[in-house]
């Protein structure tokens, strides 16, 4: 395998990263202007530097409970399908070289099958570290409101 660098964050305890070539910046909290009717894993478009991107929750995005309340999520900055695109996390990480871990080269696996359906819709396979697993998100496909979980209960 070639050598990768991962841009590594967390969301609801998930261990996730996402190639460093797709990652434009990573920032704190930004304030967000809410977007009427929009889909729910939309928290809003937020203002970079006169450039404005849509931030999508992840948590949102994988189904997963909110934050709570007074955590301010983190925002990792990627290019997807020639758009720039904020995802919302929890806690940012470190980069990280799999490739210079001790016992050599790593290769992508098959996300396991205990990791909710949702989420392996989002990654392109795992990565299994010394002391992790990281789940490695592909960008388009999380950025990709159109197919995020629809709420339940309610009539069709």
């Amino acid at each position: 395998m070639s050598e990768s660098q991962y841009c590594t964050f967390w969301v609801d305890g998930l261990f996730f990263g996402v190639a460093v070539s797709s990652v434009q910046e990573v920032l704190r909290y930004q304030p967000l202007t809410v977007v009427p009717s929009a889909p729910g894993a939309i928290q809003g478009l937020i203002n970079l530097r006169g450039q404005i991107v849509t931030a999508v929750d992840l948590r949102h995005r994988l189904g997963l409970p909110p934050r709570t309340d007074g955590a301010l999520p983190m925002n990792v900055i990627v290019r997807s399908r020639g758009e720039v695109v904020s995802l919302l996390v929890d806690d940012i990480g470190d980069v990280i070289t799999p490739d210079a871990a001790p016992h050599g080269g790593l290769d992508l696996e098959p996300a396991p099958a205990n990791v909710p359906s949702v989420v392996q819709d989002v990654v392109s396979g795992v990565l299994a570290l010394p002391d992790a697993i990281l789940l490695v998100l592909d960008a388009d496909r999380a950025a990709d409101v159109s197919v995020a979980p629809l709420p339940t209960g309610g009539t069709p």
